[in-house]
């Protein structure tokens, strides 16, 4: 095994992890307005769920890297740069630009390209590709709560 994709998909992660948590404001007073349902996750649930779903996301695709050739390996990092930037942006539009539908329609293509995302890594390694199962179900449950924000704040 080589340290370099390693490297390269943690580096990756957390860049997208900085970008979005620094884009992140549940303290606002717009985000504190806002009607929220019931069963949102509390604040202190979402730290630790992310720290543990970037590591798996750095570690399964730098595993598939690792073992993938030239070609596939291109487009998984591809796909995951996509993933990852659509990752980075969503706090952006939601928390920043207070565009709730927007946000929805990040998360979609989010998920979809977690779905992609699993399915490249699976092509290398089944394990890796299912340690992004969670991922792919939190994007999923975000993207629920969204749709939910949006639709009983009106946007």
């Amino acid at each position: 095994m080589s340290w370099k994709p390693f490297l390269a998909t943690g580096a990756a992660t957390t860049a997208a992890a900085v970008i979005g948590s620094v884009g992140t404001d549940p303290a606002s007073s717009w985000y504190q307005g806002l009607d929220l349902p019931d069963w949102q996750p509390p604040g202190e649930v979402i730290g630790p769920v992310w720290t543990v779903l970037y590591a798996s996301i750095a570690g399964a695709t730098g595993l598939a890297a690792d073992r993938a050739g030239r070609g596939r390996r291109t487009r998984l990092a591809a796909i995951l740069g996509l993933n990852l930037g659509l990752n980075a942006a969503w706090p952006w539009v939601f928390f920043r630009a207070h565009r709730l539908a927007l946000g929805v329609a990040v998360i979609a293509g989010l998920e979809a390209t977690t779905v992609a995302l699993v399915r490249e890594v699976g092509r290398t390694d089944r394990r890796a590709a299912a340690a992004l199962l969670p991922y792919l179900g939190w994007n999923l449950f975000a993207m629920t709560l969204n749709a939910a924000v949006a639709a009983r704040n009106h946007d």
